[in-house]
């Protein structure tokens, strides 16, 4: 029996790849079309203002170590504008930070870092 001209050159494709071996097939990690999800990171953080006082509270619900800072901008120009100290919030962890100015107090504000 003949195969036609039009399914020859499929079924020798056909047969070639089931020839193959397995680890000589291609593997899709992704599928196509589909760009892998970013991972969720950072810390949600509060902050309570109280006069010259500032508190804030950072809670990590992710698996990266999210390293926080607190900035502080007072309102006058001869008081010092403040950053505390990195505080490192681990998953399932809420941290406190703290800061003050002599007087009011212009903006607060967090910073976060992704701890290696």
């Amino acid at each position: 029996m003949r195969l036609s001209r039009s399914l020859a050159p499929p079924a020798m494709a056909l047969a070639l790849v089931l020839s193959l071996p397995y680890d000589a097939l291609p593997h899709a990690r992704v599928a196509a079309g589909a760009s892998p999800s970013p991972g969720r990171f950072g810390a949600s953080c509060r902050t309570s203002v109280r006069g010259s006082q500032v508190v804030a509270y950072c809670h990590n619900p992710y698996v990266d170590v999210d390293r926080v800072r607190l900035h502080i901008e007072c309102a006058r120009w001869w008081d010092i504008d403040t950053d505390s100290a990195p505080a490192d919030a681990w998953p399932a962890m809420t941290v406190r930070l703290t800061g003050r100015c002599w007087k009011e107090i212009r903006s607060v504000w967090i910073s976060h870092q992704k701890a290696r």
